[in-house]
């Protein structure tokens, strides 16, 4: 297999509420899709000149949960590279209600595109694999009932979604939200290397070794 020079992660930040869409690849030109939440055909644009631009395939559009602004853009990915959202099935629900989501987040409705099928079902220990990379799914439970963090142990790095922020974590008052169950995902993160790279759903990156002793959420489980 030759040297690794380790995953290229890029992020876009998107749509009214500031969302992370990160596009990961690694040195064979394969790359993942996380939470595309792109509200418009011009972040989209965005994230299509970077991926042109560097000559990468796409192979998976993967979801660490299904609310409104991690999935907007789904849409675009799958009308233009064919690939269909891949994520955790316990938040179907939400997804194929989308506007009475929407609604009860912002108090309005919000026209939007239809959202595409839903793919592979991502469960806790499933892998996702794109060129010499490895991401592990590791079920996260707690801001939705579907939530789910890739984790890649060969990199050092997480995707974790709006499980884990910076100094915070998700909140737990919408649909299919647990404050027991996020404690304990949280707590679950913690197992983890020190090192571990954490790309959030909103927010700085951060670092678990970083956040064990600071995120008051954290220290709770």
């Amino acid at each position: 297999e030759g040297e690794r020079n380790g995953m290229n992660i890029k992020k876009f930040e998107v749509n009214p509420l500031g969302e992370q869409c990160y596009v990961a690849s690694d040195d064979t030109k394969e790359g993942v899709i996380i939470d595309c939440g792109c509200s418009d055909e011009y972040e989209w644009a965005e994230i299509k000149k970077y991926i042109a631009s560097n000559d990468l395939q796409i192979k998976h559009l993967l979801n660490t949960h299904l609310h409104f602004d991690h999935v907007w853009g789904n849409t675009f990915v799958y009308r233009d590279l064919g690939l269909r959202p891949e994520a955790n099935y316990e938040d179907l629900h939400i997804y194929e209600h989308m506007d009475e989501q929407i609604r009860s987040v912002v108090g309005v409705g919000i026209p939007h595109p239809p959202l595409p099928p839903l793919g592979t079902s991502l469960l806790d220990g499933s892998k996702v694999t794109f060129g010499n990379t490895t991401l592990t799914v590791l079920a996260t439970p707690g801001h939705s009932r579907g939530c789910i963090c890739f984790h890649s142990e060969q990199d050092a790095v997480l995707f974790s979604g709006d499980t884990l922020f910076c100094g915070s974590c998700g909140r737990t008052d919408l649909e299919g939200g647990s404050y027991e169950a996020i404690i304990q995902s949280l707590h679950r993160l913690t197992t983890l290397p020190d090192e571990t790279k954490v790309y959030s759903g909103h927010g700085p990156s951060t670092t678990i070794g970083r956040e064990k002793p600071y995120n008051p959420y954290m220290m709770m489980g």
